[in-house]
């Protein structure tokens, strides 16, 4: 076969493909899980809506301490129980996550949430001395694997995985896209993401940073940034949609599991970008009792960590800080 001959075959091929691919139909997928809703769009000649919502539902019995009979809720009940792969997975990431951000991530802080009137349990009196108490059984160290089980160091010390259970989510479904050959797509649940490849305009995939403004509701759909990623993860963690007033003080729903107190300070906003969304996710709900500058020390240690933040000053103007890494997903 002649020079020219190779040339024309394997321009014939390349078209074949590029055809194939631009044909095949993008589709959308949504619903509720976790107490919130997802959007997948993926590119498939396959409706693959059943495969997704099993893996939904094997993580939300695996890792919801709203479900009665999930994974998390045996062990916060102390029963004789060997965790699944995904909560091995999950707990496995939570922990190195805990180590490196000196204690800001922490799942153990779930007595100290519900006391708060934020977690799965009704609410208790939030004086200093139910805190003090409760703080004793807050710390990653409380907890371990051992021999394939959870090991306690006391009986009360409950697991709470809400501030990654999104993300690993969105990393389970994105994993059962894989396994299904598709190499496009866009996975999100409450507003952690994961992407692949391209939208069907054949471009990255076009995500927004909503504008850190209270809003109980959920409603506010005001974007401070949009930005384009692929082959990356996002999550964003804020003070502005979680919270309510003790008469005129606003309480936060992220609980600092040293002080045992919500957060106090004038970072509202923290989005990052990682290779999986796990991690983005822990990192945003750490890099948001961090409070600025340590959060954005932490990403100048971790060159693989891109985040952007949203804060105020003492006037109350809203500003914004990023790592050098974040500005080329703004430049696409």
């Amino acid at each position: 076969m002649k020079a020219w001959q190779i040339f024309f075959l394997i321009f014939l091929v390349a078209g074949s493909i590029y055809v194939i691919n631009r044909s095949t139909p993008y589709k959308s997928n949504s619903g509720k899980t976790f107490g919130t809703y997802y959007n997948i769009i993926y590119q498939s000649d396959k409706d693959l809506h059943g495969n997704i919502k099993a893996t939904l539902a094997k993580v939300d019995g695996s890792l919801s301490t709203f479900n009665k009979q999930s994974i998390i809720s045996a062990i916060n009940s102390n029963k004789d129980i060997v965790p699944d792969e995904m909560f091995v997975q999950v707990f496995t990431i939570a922990q190195d996550i805990s180590e490196k951000t000196n204690g800001a991530f922490d799942i153990t802080v779930a007595p100290l949430v519900n006391a708060w009137g934020f977690g799965f349990k009704q609410g208790l009196p939030t004086d200093s001395a139910t805190i003090d108490t409760l703080r004793k059984y807050v710390g990653h160290t409380t907890v371990s694997l051992q021999n394939g089980k959870i090991t306690k160091l006391h009986p009360q010390t409950m697991l709470d995985c809400s501030a990654i259970a999104k993300g690993y989510g969105c990393d389970a479904v994105a994993r059962t896209l894989d396994e299904a050959g598709v190499t496009n797509y866009m996975v999100e649940i409450g507003g952690e993401i994961v992407t692949k490849g391209k939208n069907d305009k054949g471009k990255n995939w076009a995500v927004g940073i909503n504008k850190p403004i209270d809003d109980a509701t959920g409603q506010n759909n005001s974007l401070q940034e949009i930005i384009r990623i692929s082959g990356k993860s996002m999550a964003t963690s804020g003070n502005y949609r979680n919270f309510r007033y003790d008469g005129e003080r606003k309480v936060s729903h992220t609980i600092d599991p040293k002080s045992g107190y919500p957060v106090e300070h004038s970072l509202l906003s923290a989005t990052v970008i990682a290779d999986d969304c796990a991690t983005a996710d822990a990192l945003a709900t750490a890099f948001m009792v961090m409070g600025l500058e340590e959060a954005k020390n932490y990403c100048m240690n971790n060159a693989s960590i891109d985040a952007f933040f949203i804060y105020s000053d003492d006037n109350g103007n809203l500003l914004t800080a990023e790592t050098e890494g974040f500005k080329k997903y703004k430049q696409q």
